[in-house]
């Protein structure tokens, strides 16, 4: 076989993989001369490379790293799999339960790269010193660059007590820190509640897995027998768990009106409406939201918001909110395919736009300048307890209720 047959053999499996992501992607048929045109570019493009560049190339790398490009230029949850990577995926996924260990963290990519939305307190990557908004560079000495998502959380996946290496780099730090993270099954925290003022309960939820609605409403129903007249729920570095949950958990403040609804070009819209019988409480309601805020909680906090039926308050959310799609193909590799995604009531994409709060309130830890965070006084700082801005302002919100209450009155 000819090294020009063997390029020719690569260009048409690329092309017969690129239509397949094309016909799962749904593409109408006016838009076929474009693809054949692409198609064209890749072809140019390929050969270029093979004829032109520095030394012989790995022609085989090059097509898998176009493919991950495609699918990751979709969405950061859409992947390619080559065929060791999904026999990795599916060996991890039909694993023994003991297996199913992680780093306690919801990982997203940002950037190009793994990025931490939030750890789980108490968890893995917490207890090896990762912080929400660390961008992971590297797994192992790898790139994370150079990994889709679904690979990504693949390598984090393991036995429990098997350790894995990262590089963690830190906004306002110059050189990536190298840590070890301990895997442990993960362990969601039960949701807490308390009186933080007169009449407001207060409650914290740190992710949604399902069943946590329930956990939710308990606690809702315990501040209410103590005599709260109004509520703050905490939805701050909560960015795990199920989307269902979240609809149910909105479910909880809400008796009428849409929660939120699911769409895709092949997908049917479906609309999840709020359900009377659900609904546990009408006190007023302020939802606290921060930038590692994702998920199922951004359902709630949209869902309040749009409804009309509290405030959020904070910073504007990460944006997360799709459903895949797993597809294999048939040489071994596969795709996972984000195929639908949830909106707010008012017909914004989650995952697109986020959640921004009707009211802003910067988290105090923004604050620090880079000079601080390199002075080594900063670190002890830092450790003191800081005024929880966020949750004063939104008691202020709840009790300037009252006030206006009664200037209608007078």
């Amino acid at each position: 076989m000819t090294k020009n047959f063997k390029i020719a053999v690569l260009v048409l499996s690329v092309a017969i993989v690129t239509f397949t992501v094309i016909g799962g992607l749904g593409v109408h048929a006016a838009n076929s001369d474009g693809s054949y045109r692409q198609l064209g570019v890749y072809s140019e493009v390929l050969s270029r490379i093979r004829s032109e560049y520095v030394e012989e190339p790995n022609i085989p790398n090059v097509t898998d790293g176009a493919l991950h490009g495609l699918l990751e230029a979709l969405d950061a949850n859409s992947s390619y799999l080559t065929p060791a990577e999904y026999k990795a995926y599916r060996e991890r996924k039909s694993g023994a339960e003991e297996a199913k260990a992680g780093v306690g963290a919801a990982i997203s990519k940002r950037f190009g790269y793994a990025a931490v939305i939030a750890v789980l307190p108490g968890g893995a990557a917490e207890k090896a010193g990762i912080e929400n908004g660390d961008i992971v560079e590297a797994i192992e000495g790898r790139s994370t660059r150079d990994m889709s998502l679904a690979e990504i959380q693949n390598r984090f996946a393991g036995a429990a007590g098997s350790r894995v290496n990262v590089s963690v780099v830190r906004v306002r730090r110059s050189e990536p820190q190298k840590l070890v993270i301990v895997r442990e099954v993960e362990n969601v925290p039960a949701a807490t509640e308390k009186m933080v003022n007169e009449g407001i309960g207060y409650v914290k939820v740190d992710a949604l897995p399902k069943g946590k609605s329930q956990d939710v409403a308990n606690k809702v129903k315990s501040l209410q027998k103590q005599g709260a007249k109004k509520l703050i729920l905490d939805l701050r570095n909560c960015a795990s768990g199920d989307e269902q949950e979240g609809v149910a958990v909105a479910n909880l403040f809400l008796n009428h009106g849409t929660i939120a609804y699911l769409q895709g070009q092949k997908y049917p819209r479906e609309t999840y409406a709020a359900d009377a019988q659900k609904a546990i409480t009408t006190l007023p309601l302020v939802v606290l939201v921060n930038r590692s805020t994702a998920g199922p909680a951004e359902i709630v906090a949209a869902a309040v918001l749009e409804n009309a039926r509290g405030d959020v308050l904070g910073e504007k959310t990460f944006g997360v909110g799709s459903v895949q799609k797993l597809m294999e193909i048939p040489d071994g590799s596969a795709l996972i395919l984000s195929i639908a995604k949830y909106y707010t009531p008012g017909g914004k994409s989650i995952q697109d736009a986020a959640i921004t709060p009707n009211i802003v309130v910067a988290d105090v830890d923004d604050s620090v300048t880079e000079d601080e965070d390199n002075n080594p006084n900063t670190v002890e700082r830092k450790k003191a307890p800081q005024e929880d801005e966020q949750l004063n302002r939104a008691i202020e919100v709840l009790k300037a209720r009252d006030v206006k209450a009664e200037l209608k009155q007078q």
